[in-house]
This record gives structure tokens, sequence and C-alpha cells, in this order.
């Protein structure tokens, strides 16, 4: 096995001095040459370095110790923790400085105008907004309406074109679905 334990100088000194294995067995163990561990027991190498438990760390058990302690010929076995790691394809959000969050409502604007198809859910989520502000653009009772200047999103940066064609692709297949309901209904 070519993994090593966490800390390999510190766990051979903890083995070193509250164990009795070989020196050959903790030189396995520990990815070290035997020399080395022979100079940690002599007390010329590793001066300073506190023993780190590896039992502690589920690195080893105690179980393992004995048997490799009646059988010098035996080999340690590094216990390794099978810990799946999930990557979630979910972005983190991104950092949008001061200076362009002022541009998102003119964001939301050049949406509504340039594709009236997407939702006011869809637009919030791409611009980072409220669905009501949103709302309030659509209708025109946003608070400072009179003074947006419809901007393109992808351009500033806001978010980028692969989000915006993802959201129009949601918005024609839920518009397909609509009408086939629809057609469903006067049938």
């Amino acid at each position: 096995m070519n993994n090593a334990p966490l800390m390999p100088m510190a766990t051979a000194v903890w083995l070193v001095e509250n164990t009795s294995l070989t020196f050959k067995q903790i030189a396995e163990f520990c990815k070290m040459h035997e020399v080395e561990v022979q100079g940690i027991a002599d007390g010329e190498v590793g001066k300073g370095i506190v023993g780190y438990n590896p039992i502690i760390s589920g690195q080893l058990s105690r179980e393992e110790i004995n048997l490799s302690t009646k059988d010098p010929d035996r080999s340690l076995m590094l216990n390794v923790n099978e810990i799946e790691i999930k990557s979630d394809e979910k972005k983190s959000k991104k950092y949008i400085p001061l200076s362009k969050r002022q541009d998102k409502p003119d964001s939301a604007l050049w949406l509504i105008r340039q594709h009236p198809n997407l939702k006011d859910s869809q637009i919030a989520k791409l611009v980072s907004i409220t669905k009501n502000s949103v709302s309030a653009i659509r209708n025109k009772s946003y608070w400072n309406y009179n003074n947006l200047n419809a901007k393109d999103p992808v351009a500033m940066g806001l978010f980028s074109q692969k989000d915006l064609i993802e959201s129009l692709e949601k918005a024609e297949r839920r518009i397909k679905r609509e009408k086939k309901e629809k057609e469903k209904t006067k049938n």
C-alpha cells in the first residue's frame, strides 16, 4: 500500500515511544528509512517533534498494532477511510461589486423588453434580484422606473450567454407544454 499516514515523522515518534514494533515495521508503515526510525529511537532524529497518535486519528487500530507486535514479519496496515466527497454542480454565488449592483434593475428591464417570454422568476434568478422587483419593473411601478436604462446583462458580466440561452430554452419548453395542455382541454 503506497499511502503514508498523516504526519509520518510524528507518527513514527509515537510508535517508537508507545509500542514494541520493530524499526522495520514502523519504517514501512511511515514510508521512512529504517535508519531514520532507529535515529528516532536513539534521540538523534526528530528532536522536539511531538508524537502523533495514529489510533486517535483512525489511521491504525489497537488490534492492528497488537497483531504486528506478535509477528515481527507482519506489516502494519493503514486504515483507509473511504469518504466520498460530493461535488455539487451548483455554482456558488459570484460576488458582484457595488458599482454593478445598481445595474441589476437596468438588466432586468433589458431582459423584459428583449425576451418577454421569460418568467419573472427566471429573470430574478438570472439577474439576482427579487421577483417582486422584476414584477414592479414589468408593471412600470418600480420606484426608480423613470431612471432605468435597459442594459445587456451579458455584456455587463452579470451572467454568461450560456445561462441566458439555458433560460430561454427552458421558457420555450414551458410555452410548448402550456400550448399542449390548452389543446387537450379544448378537445
